[in-house]
């Protein structure tokens, strides 16, 4: 029975398991553990582990490491479908006081946040290779780029806009609100009205 409730558990998270949901299923960390090994799984992070015949899914390892990382700015876009190409290197929001020192040794750019604003558009979105991830919505993504700290070429900022205001899913009432919050309000307000 223990090994099929973290068969089942690896079969649901593409041939990830982590100690911390077999605890949540009654399973003893010992029983866990020799699984692992018996198995063949590779640590991929403490506490972290995949089945030798699945690939690794280099979003969803890194957000297993830093729960704290949402991802935004062009790794966000490129997740909501609101850019043409997939990011040079990830891109994540942390709140301040957050130490992200590990994660820039990884080649990952931080962007630190008041912590009023952190948990502001946090949603969860799949990575290419099925992985539920969290990620800022599109609305908080779109008030994100337009910040005067962000370096997107405005090609891109440009086709984010266009692409959001196709989808049937678009809330610009909240866009607007964010915007206001995010104090972007003016620059976003100036793209919609030529674009709308």
């Amino acid at each position: 029975m223990k090994r099929q409730q973290i068969e089942n558990l690896s079969i649901q998270n593409n041939g990830v398991l982590k100690t911390s949901d077999a605890i949540k299923l009654g399973i003893t960390k010992q029983y866990f553990y020799e699984f692992i090994a018996k198995n063949g799984y590779r640590m991929l992070s403490r506490g972290v582990y995949l089945s030798p015949d699945s690939w690794e899914d280099g979003m969803y390892t890194l957000q297993c490491r830093y729960e704290k990382a949402i991802f935004s700015y062009e790794t966000a876009l490129y997740l909501l479908g609101l850019s043409e190409r997939e990011p040079l290197q990830y891109e994540v929001t942390v709140p301040q006081g957050y130490n992200p020192t590990k994660l820039k040794r990884q080649n990952v750019t931080v962007y630190t946040v008041k912590s009023e604003w952190y948990s502001l558009g946090i949603t969860d979105c799949l990575t290419p290779m099925n992985n539920s991830v969290k990620v800022y919505n599109a609305e908080r993504t779109l008030c994100d780029i337009f910040k005067g700290t962000c370096k997107i070429e405005i090609q891109a900022k440009q086709f984010a806009i266009k692409e959001y205001l196709r989808q049937s899913k678009k809330n610009i009432p909240l866009l607007m609100e964010y915007a206001k919050t995010l104090k972007v309000e003016k620059t976003v307000k100036q793209y919609l009205e030529v674009l709308l």
